[in-house]
């Protein structure tokens, strides 16, 4: 398959739901495949996904914070939970925006996941210590649904923008994740020490660093109109059950869809317990305070390198190998006792984990078969990969125990991670499978009866 399939042709021009339902023609924007304008998209999602889950990513610095200093009357499972809870909406709202944004809601999600993003994290700063659930209506609630808001709208929108070079335009504008998450954690160990007092001047110092990438994002963003798509009836009511029923269906993408859960459940452990467990073991401070900066750092070597393979080696070979190194370095977490170990771990996680989640929407666009049922497919799978990161973390948290058991989580998230890395394989397969003739001559059957 080839990204390009995502342009309206001519034959698309009268719309066609899944059930057969056809709708009047409607006249839109060509795709242009680039320019000012299309750039100037990518470069802002990039900068919205710093805001987004690259701060969600870097939540293991507040898992660290909040276990040893400021909420030391829960345990580490427990405060997981904040984490978990954003990453999953996060993800999961793609279930809702994505046919939301297929109707031409867009704009509306947007500012509204803008505001709200700032608003939850102006609040988190008024959390009192050893006040959990303040932490996780804020931090965790708040600012999870208001992330999911924008999301995979913005993602979405490089469609209109782009042609042929969607999956390098849909690399660099995840990249920005990893760039988020290498930041973030910078200014948050930076915030938690002896220069920042107190937390409350932390967590504003991280919220108006969001402000500022948001902001920007919002000028550089530019949307394009598009039609309805197939998840509308001619009525205009959405048909979200019917389209997920196709994409179940479809066996390709429901093998990607249940290893992304499965593997999304283990690969949050290095990424929430890399710096605990490095502390715990008496790691050198030094390298423990710049832990997160160098493994994002390897995130974005890691994330943007397909660029130079994707045309050669193809998106779903590349997603699978990633995802296979990325669970075996999950695996090492079980040998991790000192400075040697934890930087090697680091730079191998960050590395494949980087490459992984920059080909994530790329490998759902090439099993997409009808362009217009882009945001819908693309929410179901964010919604599969929210499954695996709530729970992920709190199975791993209930495993290491306040006693700080490290082997328990490690085996449980290496397997889980390794069964998912085993599904992404088998996505090839089953894709070429599904797209073999079915050729069938009635006559001759009807000859070898006889």
């Amino acid at each position: 398959m080839e990204t390009s399939r995502l342009a309206t042709s001519e034959d698309d021009m009268e719309m066609t739901g899944a059930n057969g339902t056809r709708g009047p023609a409607v006249e839109v924007e060509e795709v242009s495949d680039g320019g000012l304008r299309a750039w100037l998209t990518v470069a802002g999602v990039m900068l919205v996904q710093m805001a987004g889950f690259g701060y969600c990513s870097s939540y293991g610095v507040f898992q660290d914070y909040y276990t040893r200093v400021y909420i030391t009357n829960a345990s580490p499972s427990a405060i997981s939970w904040v984490g978990s809870l954003s990453a999953f909406l996060l993800n999961a709202a793609g279930l809702i925006t994505g046919p939301l944004y297929d109707r031409g809601y867009f704009s509306i999600m947007f500012y509204s996941g803008y505001f709200l993003s700032v608003l939850c994290l102006y609040l988190l700063s008024l959390a009192k210590p050893n006040h959990l659930y303040q932490v996780f209506l804020s931090q965790g609630l708040g600012f999870g649904i208001a992330g999911g808001l924008i999301n995979l709208p913005t993602f979405a929108i490089l469609s209109q923008h782009f042609k042929h070079r969607q999956a390098q335009a849909m690399i660099i504008a995840g990249s920005g994740t990893s760039i988020g998450a290498l930041v973030y954690p910078l200014i948050l160990n930076y915030a938690f020490t002896e220069k920042v007092t107190s937390f409350p001047r932390a967590a504003r110092l991280s919220a108006s660093f969001t402000l500022m990438l948001l902001s920007a994002g919002i000028l550089l963003i530019r949307e394009k109109k598009t039609p309805r798509n197939a998840s509308t009836t001619s009525r205009g009511r959405p048909r979200i059950l019917e389209t997920f029923i196709a994409s179940m269906k479809d066996v390709p993408f429901l093998c990607f869809s249940m290893s992304l859960m499965m593997f999304t459940a283990g690969i949050y452990y290095p990424a929430f317990y890399l710096q605990l467990d490095a502390v715990k073991h008496r790691v050198d401070e030094g390298f423990i305070s710049y832990l997160y900066t160098i493994m994002n750092s390897m995130c974005i070597i890691g994330g943007l390198l397909p660029l130079l393979f994707v045309k050669s080696i193809g998106v779903e070979k590349m997603i699978a190998g990633s995802a296979m190194a990325t669970a075996a370095s999950v695996f090492a977490m079980l040998g991790l006792k000192d400075l040697a170990g934890t930087a090697a771990i680091t730079v191998v996680f960050g590395f494949f984990i980087g490459a992984f989640f920059t080909l994530l929407c790329p490998a759902t666009v090439l099993l997409t078969r009808d362009p217009r049922e882009l945001g819908a497919r693309l929410g179901f799978m964010f919604t599969f990969c929210a499954i695996g990161s709530l729970v992920g973390p709190p199975i791993q948290g209930a495993l290491l125990s306040e006693n700080f058991v490290w082997w328990k989580p490690a085996v449980f998230s290496g397997v889980v991670s390794s069964l998912g890395a085993l599904g992404f394989a088998m996505v090839p397969v089953l894709t070429r499978r599904s797209q073999q003739p079915q050729n069938v001559n009635p006559e001759s059957t009807v000859s070898e009866t006889k």
